[in-house]
């Protein structure tokens, strides 16, 4: 038992070890230096443990102490050895953007696009540089004779004609990791495919390959019993866990109302499956009397339950929460055939252990720390109780108990809680868990209209009730994260919550999560103002704030006909910077890569006025995204006198009041901001060119354009940033906002050296994420640039 006595602080111990490795710039020698670390450990506790055998419990302090260093030494190696090889299988730097033509095999289910296909391509061994796993996407006008591509299978050889590039995502503040994620499934590039697409003879490969053959077949069959169907996606999703048929819209009513956890398969689901197998057998086991006596029925059930769990996983795909979520029951079912009697934490303590070993990515994942969090929060509410509560009320307690304790979590997170959880779930998971998932699985072999329509019935009518719930405008909490320091006093204040009433402190548990719901991030003083040109691709996005206002200057592109800028990354910033509202909102000009994510902005934010260089295409963006109610006031730039907010004063200086009625898409309508405050002033170009910088130069002064940082017109494109123009702005930094490899070779070699030469220093968002900016109140304390990249670097980051 003393090995399980130590096991908790073990597992923590190693997943500090892990962690530590995951926020490093770099691994280079981290394995070296943990196995170093580990045998200096190793002998050193030996020796104590020979040196102290006449102090028992010194030595077993001792022992404890060096146990963990152990583990963590343990864990930086292993976690530090893996990277290193996952990094090293990576496309090789003069294969990037180069054609190509790849042999291999589809792995995984391949997910519709507008007019495509995306799906996980396994090149064939031996072809040199080629990553053993690449993320390709099939579009209908790169197929040959504009033909739309037929859906590949899983597990089918192809030939590929593509262009392949290294992993690469955004990278702003409290924004989505794209490069994590796509390390954590051993993806090392991405790419489209080009030309030449040939169906190549072969069997269909992996074992694996074969299920996921099976699961697109269970998943035809379904969407075709349920034409139609407003909710077949769903039900696909919790059969074989492809979510790609849940709308968009859906999603926002998970989010506001937390069941997102029930709709996508993981622990909670392959529990109840593995509980449905293990009971039933177990219940058939005890009435066979020569069975019993050759095992006990407990262990049957158990044996059951991991079988039933895992094919459940198989037809989920095995995808990393699913894998993890079984880790977890496997473990428990292995520590039942040990023989011991092991408290529950010490066998979620082992269940760490295990996952972690397999993949030390998962603390990157927000479902890892959210799933071993609840059920931590379930052993702690409903262990060490002398009478503990059942039935319904306990379920309504753990459920609490849950949606209470993983506040500071999923604030930290996702910046947001669902004041209504606890209620849709006591809806939503009895539905999911006990009807509507049943049902489909039960009618996998026969997937026909009439067995589906009672689980689609009772769909319906879970939806309608989330749909209610998340209409209401208080449904849903949101916030800027905390600060570490205040997130780890959320988190003692839950684990407080959670002991006995009689414990002493517990009361103060609820002040100091007050405290964390409170918590706002500072903003400027008066005179000051902070700037943030996002990373979002081949657009522009730039979010500007003094002490009280919030102003955003263009929207970002579309990505596809179902995701923009504005829903992927201008919300979620704005949101985790604490923005509630937008003042005003200034699209400069008509172009998609600037006005392509406004209409969702405006539906999921307040904005109190619009300004447009051209009003007649923003009125339409304004009106699609007050759909939802909110519909802004709109007026032209041309019209728009200059204002003061906070002592901080904003002037549009182009376009007049004819250039803006100009055609659709003229760059050079855009409109052109300056902001200036007490230390300096920033200029926003929108898509001018050399036209109409020559127009600007005619009738401004030098301080009206004079600049400390300019964000360059057109993202650096040679057609702006004429000579004339930057020897007028003469700033010290300038700021290029350009998607990754672009097409048009934005910023151009020209340009970047013509700022160069002026003294100022370049920023891309391309390479370097996010360009932040903070103006002192104070003329003396001048401006800060910085870029995301640099502030928060990842060894995975351009890797």
């Amino acid at each position: 038992m003393a090995c399980f006595d130590a096991m908790r602080i073990v597992a923590l111990a190693f997943l500090i070890g892990v962690c530590l490795v995951q926020t490093r710039a770099a691994v280079d020698g981290w394995a070296a230096v943990g196995t170093v670390a580990l045998g200096m450990a190793i002998l050193l506790r030996i020796a104590l443990v020979r040196g102290l055998a006449r102090l028992p419990v010194l030595r077993r302090v001792a022992c404890s102490l060096l146990g963990a260093a152990i583990a963590m030494a343990a864990a930086v190696a292993w976690s530090a050895w893996r990277a290193e090889l996952r990094l090293a299988d990576e496309l090789r730097g003069d294969l990037e953007a180069a054609d190509l033509v790849v042999h291999g095999r589809i792995a995984g289910l391949p997910q519709a696009l507008d007019r495509g296909w995306r799906f996980d391509f396994e090149p064939d061994a031996g072809q040199a540089g080629v990553p053993r796993r690449v993320l390709l996407s099939w579009r209908e006008q790169e197929a040959e004779d504009g033909v739309p591509p037929a859906m590949p299978q899983p597990g089918e050889r192809w030939s590929f004609g593509v262009r392949l590039r290294r992993p690469h995502g955004f990278v702003n503040p409290a924004g989505f990791d794209y490069e994590a994620w796509l390390l954590e499934r051993g993806i090392r590039a991405t790419g489209h495919v080009r030309e030449h697409a040939l169906r190549l003879e072969g069997g269909a490969g992996t074992w694996m390959q074969h299920v996921h053959r099976v699961r697109a077949a269970v998943r035809e069959r379904l969407l075709a019993a349920m034409p139609g169907s407003d909710y077949g996606g769903l039900m696909v999703a919790l059969a074989v866990g492809d979510q790609d048929g849940i709308r968009t819209a859906d999603w926002e009513v998970f989010r506001r109302t937390g069941v997102a956890h029930v709709i996508s398969i993981s622990g909670l689901h392959i529990a109840l499956v593995g509980l449905f197998c293990g009971g039933a057998l177990a219940l058939l086991w005890r009435r066979v009397p020569a069975l019993a006596l050759r095992m006990p029925a407990q262990k049957a059930g158990a044996l059951a339950a991991l079988a039933g769990a895992s094919v459940y996983a198989l037809l989920a795909g095995l995808g990393i929460p699913v894998l993890r979520a079984w880790l977890m029951l496997a473990v428990a079912v292995g520590v039942l055939f040990s023989g011991r009697v092991v408290a529950p934490s010490r066998v979620l303590a082992i269940a760490l252990l295990v996952v972690l070993l397999f993949d030390p990515w998962a603390v990157l994942s927000p479902g890892f720390w959210l799933s071993f969090g609840a059920v931590a929060i379930i052993l702690a509410s409903v262990g060490g109780r002398i009478r503990a509560r059942t039935g319904w009320r306990g379920a309504v307690r753990v459920q609490l108990a849950i949606s209470v304790a993983l506040v500071p979590l999923l604030v930290a997170q996702f910046q947001s809680f669902p004041l209504l959880s606890p209620l849709a779930n006591v809806v939503a998971i009895p539905l999911v868990s006990f009807v509507i998932t049943p049902l489909v699985l039960l009618s996998l072999p026969w997937p026909t209209a009439l067995l589906l329509a009672p689980a689609e019935f009772a769909a319906r009518l879970m939806m309608d009730f989330l749909h209610w719930l998340a209409a209401w405008e208080l449904a849903l909490w949101e916030q800027a994260p905390p600060p570490p320091w205040l997130l780890a006093c959320g988190l003692v204040a839950v684990a407080v919550l959670l002991l006995p009433r009689a414990t002493p402190g517990r009361l103060a548990a609820p002040a100091v999560l007050g405290a964390l719901l409170a918590w706002q991030p500072a903003r400027p003083l008066e005179g000051g103002f902070e700037v943030q040109v996002l990373d979002i691709g081949q657009g522009l996005a730039v979010h500007v704030r003094t002490r009280s206002h919030d102003l955003l200057f263009d929207a970002g592109p579309p990505y596809g006909s179902a995701a923009d800028a504005g829903s992927r990354v201008i919300l979620p910033y704005l949101r985790a910077a604490g923005t509630r509202s937008l003042d005003r909102l200034v699209l400069s000009h008509g172009d998609a890569d600037h006005v392509g994510g406004a209409a969702s902005v405006i539906g999921g934010m307040p904005v109190g006025e619009v300004l447009a260089g051209q009003p007649a295409s923003a009125l339409e963006i304004a009106v699609a995204g007050a759909a939802g109610g909110r519909e802004p006031a709109l007026r032209g730039c041309a019209q728009t006198p200059p204002w003061t907010w906070d002592g901080v004063r904003f002037e549009i200086l182009h376009p007049l009041a004819e250039q803006s009625a100009g055609r659709r898409h003229d760059n050079d309508a855009s409109c052109v901001l300056r902001v200036a405050g007490p230390a300096g002033a920033v200029l926003l170009t929108g898509d001018i060119g050399t036209a109409a910088e020559a127009a600007l130069l005619a009738r401004a002064t030098t301080d009206t354009l004079r600049s400390e940082v300019v964000v360059s017109a057109h993202h650096g494109s040679r057609s702006s940033s004429s000579p004339a123009f930057v020897d007028a702005t003469l700033p010290a930094h300038v700021v290029h906002s350009a998607g990754h490899r672009n097409a048009f070779g934005h910023p151009h070699p020209q340009v970047w050296a013509r700022w160069a030469a002026a003294g100022a220093r370049n920023w891309r968002t391309d390479a370097q994420g996010a360009i932040g900016m903070v103006f002192a109140a104070d003329a003396d304390d001048g401006v800060e640039v910085f870029a995301a990249r640099e502030q928060r670097p990842r060894y995975w980051h351009g890797r």
